[in-house]
């Protein structure tokens, strides 16, 4: 059976910003966990992209699939494009190399000149090898990374359709685990979204599925989280790292094995019969 997966960075100019990323110098330890290593990307570096997705950083599923946007997030933002027609002319990049540590480690660095010149060499080499015709932003800081590099004689020069959108994890961060709340807040998310998506669907004029624009209720429906493609990861990587479970998760009895210790457990319903 044959088996899609992600190439990886075997060209340039991604085999040389692959080689040169910032570490703890520019990236301080007290803000940022640089101890599980960057994690540059997700989606199509072959040329064949069209919209261009900015995150924020990556987190415990993303640092052992060494892709971003892989858990619940990533498949929210997985039907958003696919509402588009965008099931594969997609590439991903983050705000941040590596997951932030810490409240407001963000926020702290969004003006780090080395950050932003790092991230910026990202941006000029995806709309230099493609043909972009959108950029969507998740979040606050993500949007800030995009203003950043519209200021860049490369941004000035380029007009390219822009939306930013409710971070996908909004929902779940201000709910608290109250249900009435987290369901106020994807209704308020997704709102956000239906606009998004009717300013940008006339936008594109190559999506990979041409269909009708179908817009989201006021939940999410089990239909509208996409899961994440094989040739978006890494070879090798089993197919229960694309599901929704939350398969890998932080412990440890102190702040600092906490940090040091992700734990990843196969799904039940992934293992294989004993017997």
């Amino acid at each position: 059976m044959k088996v899609s997966f992600d190439l990886g960075y075997i060209a340039e100019p991604y085999l040389s910003l692959c080689d040169q990323y910032p570490d703890s110098s520019v990236y301080p330890a007290k803000d940022f966990r640089v101890e599980w290593g960057p994690i540059f990307h997700r989606g199509r570096l072959d040329g064949s992209a069209r919209v261009l997705v900015i995150g924020q950083d990556p987190a415990t599923h993303e640092a052992i699939t060494r892709r971003i946007l892989v858990g619940e997030a990533g498949q929210r933002v997985q039907g958003f494009l696919a509402k588009l027609g965008i099931t594969s002319s997609y590439v991903m990049i983050n705000t941040f190399l590596y997951s932030v540590y810490g409240q407001g480690g963000g926020m702290k660095h969004k003006n780090d000149p080395a950050i932003i010149e790092y991230r910026n060499r990202w941006i000029d080499a995806i709309f230099a090898g493609a043909p972009i015709e959108a950029v969507v932003a998740l979040g606050t800081l993500a949007d800030g990374a995009f203003k950043k590099w519209k200021q860049t004689p490369a941004g000035q020069a380029n007009d390219v359709a822009y939306e930013h959108i409710t971070h996908p994890t909004y929902p779940n961060s201000v709910s608290g685990g109250n249900a009435t709340s987290f369901a106020d807040a994807m209704k308020q998310m997704l709102a956000n979204w239906n606009a998004a998506l009717q300013r940008l669907a006339p936008k594109l004029q190559h999506p990979d599925v041409a269909q009708p624009l179908v817009l989201y209720g006021t939940g999410l429906s089990p239909g509208e989280l996409a899961e994440i493609p094989l040739e978006d990861l890494p070879a090798g990587l089993p197919t229960w790292m694309r599901s929704l479970d939350s398969w890998a998760v932080r412990r440890g009895e102190t702040p600092d094995e906490k940090r040091a210790t992700i734990v990843v457990t196969v799904p039940k319903d992934a293992r294989p019969p004993t017997t």
